[in-house]
């Protein structure tokens, strides 16, 4: 890149540091040890691909340091690999290739591919701590001699290497080290190098630590499913029960007890306007319901499910559920690893429906996204649904879970048949099982609570400031007279429960936070929260599937949540009805 230019990925004409890795080699957390948390999440223009982008400072010189998605190669055969080429093309002044210790030739290979543009390359083997665990030692300055690029060893969890990567950085923008040109075959080279480079114990190991042992386990059936098992009933309860804790405990009454109170005197004492005073602190109120609903009954959820998913991510335990639960996905017609991008979608869809383009084939992808926007709730309405459903019956917080699971399923059996398309078996990557890094695991919550409050709650925000004008024009009243035939005489709710369907339209969560202010019997809290399940995801998940499809697709979508939701929701609701 010319010094001075600025590009997409760049940031106020600072050199711009490319972080450039396989994935589950701990790019991210050496992304976190070198810029803290002053940290920007973004998308790649013309794609849905997200990186990350942080400011740092190495031997007082500023630079904005680019977290590339993980890629193997360099070969453009998805986005992903297409935004590390455009990094290194022109937007990037240093590239650090993020070398994997404990599987040394593959990364060698991307590191002989990003050799080839014509920019410097720091070489960071990260993980070397899993090296000494197995007697192992790496032979740095061989690397070093046969590269002819710097090399630094680095434990990215505990910061150690990080002072010395930033001088080698530091050194490569005021002095750039020219490297060889890479070998023609790069992986006979990169099988020589791996090879050479890690030295053996002397003395055999016999005896494996107990976390690989561990590690083994929990992919075998026995002990890995009852693991299993623990785990996801484990996750459901950090996710209920600290959220729930946080929000009645914590937040509530501070909001109850001390805010609301004087945002309610603050507002009749500015004015005597009765419509004023409707809008602003009223049913739909905007200065109440902009803090209670997205901060005191969604964000305590968001949290504690961040938390929960980080925790797992952290420790690798995600891609070992992946091969346990191979077979079972298998008959729905997906892998073991579609597991990943359906759990992610639990915390959103968008990264959820990216996170399909690692499918094998596009019949894979389609029916991921289809089962994500059609059954699995976000964290925000999850966090909703809790609310609503946790004081009236515990009970009805799994069985909506257990609906999810139930529509992910028929609707994956269903999809299966009607689509066409191969359905080829797939090689799963298993990292080694670590224990989480706190500092890293708090920093990777961090950045996603901080992306929830700028992205989904600012969103919420502004559907409520609208909610709350339309609803004392009579606007929204008069929509839900129209929707009377299907609310009231299908589903058996009451007219006002169509005002969440039409804000649901801008906010998932929304389908379900203003049923909270409802007097709905046990029937009519099951049948809203079953429509709101199955209903029409949010507009910034339509605006994804836009560009990752087509407005077809989106089309498709729109048409196919409605008539699922409204059809499941009323069957209910009249069986529940005979009852």
């Amino acid at each position: 890149m010319s010094n001075g230019e600025k590009t997409e990925l760049s940031c106020e004409n600072r050199p711009t540091v490319a972080l450039i890795g396989p994935p589950n080699v701990g790019k991210s957390s050496l992304f976190s040890a070198l810029t803290g948390m002053d940290v920007e999440i973004a998308n790649y223009s013309g794609t849905t691909v997200e990186y990350k982008r942080g400011r740092a400072t190495f031997d007082n010189h500023e630079v904005t340091v680019v977290d590339i998605p993980g890629t193997y190669s360099l070969s453009a055969s998805n986005e992903a690999e297409q935004l590390a080429i455009d990094a290194l093309e022109e937007g990037c002044d240093v590239a650090i290739c993020v070398l994997d210790a404990v599987n040394l030739e593959s990364s060698l290979h991307l590191l002989f591919e990003v050799q080839e543009y014509d920019i410097p390359v720091v070489a960071a083997v990260n993980r070397v701590d899993l090296l000494a665990n197995n007697g192992q030692t790496l032979e740095t300055g061989y690397l070093r001699r046969e590269l002819s690029s710097p090399v630094v060893e680095t434990i990215a969890t505990e910061q150690q290497g990080i002072d010395k990567l930033s001088e080698l950085v530091t050194a490569q923008l005021t002095d750039p080290f020219v490297h060889d040109d890479p070998p023609s075959k790069k992986w006979e080279r990169a099988e020589k190098l791996a090879t050479d480079a890690i030295r053996e114990p002397k003395t055999s190991n016999t005896g494996s630590s107990k976390l690989d042992r561990l590690s083994q386990q929990l992919v075998q059936p026995w002990p890995g499913i009852p693991v299993a098992f623990l785990v996801l009933v484990g996750t459901f309860a950090i996710v209920v029960g600290v959220g729930m804790g946080i929000r009645q405990y914590v937040l509530l009454p501070v909001f109850e007890a001390i805010l609301f109170p004087v945002i309610e005197q603050t507002v009749q004492s500015a004015t005597s306007s009765e419509t004023i005073q409707n809008i602003l602190i009223g049913e739909y109120g905007f200065l109440i319901k902009s803090i209670e609903w997205p901060f005191g009954l969604v964000l305590p959820y968001v949290l504690s499910f961040y938390i929960a998913l980080s925790l797992l991510e952290d420790s690798g335990y995600l891609p070992r559920l992946a091969v346990l639960l191979d077979g079972v996905m298998d008959r729905i017609g997906l892998t073991g690893t579609s597991t990943i991008p359906l759990m992610l979608g639990y915390g959103c869809a968008i990264p959820g429906i990216t996170a399909t383009r690692s499918a094998e084939t596009q019949k894979r992808r389609i029916m991921m996204t289809l089962m994500i926007v059609l059954a699995v709730p976000c964290v925000a309405q999850t966090g909703a649904f809790i609310a609503l459903l946790g004081e009236a019956s515990l009970l009805l917080v799994p069985t909506i879970f257990f609906m999810s699971l139930l529509g992910m399923v028929v609707s994956g059996l269903i999809l299966d048949r009607v689509l066409d398309g191969p359905s080829p078996p797939t090689i799963t990557d298993v990292p080694p099982l670590l224990v989480p890094n706190m500092k890293v695991t708090a920093t990777r919550v961090w950045m996603r609570i901080k992306h929830f409050v700028l992205g989904g709650a600012v969103h919420m925000i502004y559907a409520i400031g609208a909610a709350s004008v339309l609803y004392e024009l009579g606007a929204l009243q008069q929509v839900g007279k129209y929707m009377r035939p299907i609310v009231v005489e299908w589903l058996h709710l009451p007219e006002e429960a169509a005002i969440p369907l039409i804000l649901g339209i801008v906010r998932r969560e929304l389908t379900v936070l203003p049923l909270i202010e409802m007097d709905l019997t046990t029937s009519q809290l099951f049948v809203s929260s079953v429509v709101a399940l199955f209903y029409v995801p949010c507009v910034a998940v339509f605006a994804t599937v836009v560009q990752e499809y087509s407005s077809k697709m989106a089309i498709f979508i729109l048409f196919l949540t409605v008539l699922t939701s409204f059809l499941i929701g009323g069957i209910f609701a009249q069986a529940l009805a005979l009852a």
